[in-house]
């Protein structure tokens, strides 16, 4: 049994955040069901390397799931919505704030149906404020929450090349979902849940990126930071390598490897305190020692040395490495529109196991009969909405 079997989740979303959290709910067992509008549904379908007219962008943040067309700008849309929500225990959005209100689904209406309703809203920025309902994209919010900040090399910023606080959101949401699925078990209460992109990515952030914000005193000591240590490709005659040496143990074991030992006695760094502090220097003189090996010796010297190492692995050599094979992490599925595709499991184990994933991510409005169905409305009824434009 996994975890979450007996929790319904609806979904209303575009793109990554609702869509991505809903998804790893799925994996956990609930029935997810991803309510789209008429016409193109989520632009996620359309947006990169695709097959059967769904993109796998779409396909890896939905899997899972049943999608039905509704037309929630019209009233009787709205109301279908309504009527369904007393069977669900999850509805989880990502629009801007006050959009739900508008189309008389939000939390308040919601609620007052569904006391047991976990009602959670995604915003950008944040229901208040300046920037409430400004539109927010991952590199927009990258920008706001310090991620271009600490990902940049001095003044000069740089973003994570990835959909990062988009997928940091969805972690959060979904965490918070189930904090809240725990707290009705106890109370018998719902909860609404608010929660931005920016707040999310900030407190992502913080821990480590924010050290030199954190502590408040006059008399605080400026240290280096770990990051600023550690995060360095250092070149070879054939590539690169990655090295760990956090402290000054390790700092040895890794000058001896690569015959750089005399180092150890050099006045400007014969201690860690000294290193750090002619660290460019260092690091310079080190550098020009790697030059002389290939990543492959390289690599084998320190791992000789109990050095933490590695080289940067391409892609295709990311899924080829033998510990995921070991790790049962990635599984190959025949889905019926895109046909083979390459899926990566739910990272967390449940007793021991691996969660197999579910159903492949759904056409669009592919299970609208379906679903309400289940949902009791009878068929006459369906016909009705379907002739009127309301479902597809």
């Amino acid at each position: 049994m996994k975890p979450l079997e007996g929790i319904t989740v609806m979904e209303f979303s575009t793109m990554i955040t609702a869509s991505f959290a809903a998804m790893m709910m799925a994996e956990q067992g609930a029935r997810v069901i991803k309510v789209e509008p008429l016409g193109a549904g989520d632009p996620m379908r359309y947006i990169g390397a695709n097959k059967g007219g769904i993109a796998s962008l779409f396909a890896n943040c939905n899997r899972g799931k049943r999608s039905i067309r509704v037309n929630i700008k019209e009233e009787s849309g709205q109301a279908l919505i309504r009527d369904m929500v007393s069977e669900v225990d999850v509805f989880i959005h990502n629009f801007r704030p006050g959009v739900m209100d508008k189309l008389n689904l939000g939390a308040e209406t919601l609620r007052a149906i569904n006391p047991r309703l976990i009602y959670t809203a995604i915003s950008g920025f944040g229901r208040e404020g300046p920037l409430g309902s400004a539109p927010a994209y991952d590199p927009i919010i990258q920008a706001h929450a310090g991620l271009t900040a600490t990902q940049g090399l001095g003044d000069a910023p740089a973003f994570f090349r990835t959909l990062i606080c988009d997928k940091i959101t969805a972690y959060t949401a979904c965490q918070a979902v189930t904090s809240a699925l725990y707290f009705r078990e106890r109370s018998g209460e719902g909860q609404v849940i608010d929660l931005s992109m920016l707040d999310a990515g900030l407190f992502f952030i913080f821990p480590d990126g924010f050290q030199n914000h954190t502590l408040l005193d006059e008399d605080v000591l400026q240290e280096p930071l770990l990051i600023d240590l550690l995060y360095e490709l250092t070149p070879t005659k054939d590539g690169a390598v990655t090295i760990s040496a956090g402290n000054q143990e390790m700092q040895m074991r890794s000058l001896i490897a690569v015959g750089m030992e005399h180092l150890l006695a050099d006045d400007r760094f014969n201690s860690f305190e000294k290193l750090v502090a002619n660290l460019a220097e260092f690091k310079s003189l080190v550098s020009e020692a790697y030059l002389n090996y290939t990543t492959d010796e390289v690599i084998a010297l320190l791992k000789e040395a109990d050095v933490p190492c590695a080289r940067c692995l391409s892609k295709d050599e990311v899924l080829e490495q033998e510990q995921l094979a070991a790790n049962d992490t990635v599984e190959v599925i025949d889905h019926p529109l895109m046909g083979k595709m390459r899926v990566v499991k739910s990272p967390a184990r449940f007793g021991g196991e691996r969660l197999s994933p579910s159903r492949p991510s759904p056409d669009h409005g592919e299970h609208t009969r379906e679903v309400l169905e289940e949902f009791s409305v009878p068929s006459a009824k369906i016909d009705q909405l379907s002739a009127e434009g309301i479902v597809s």
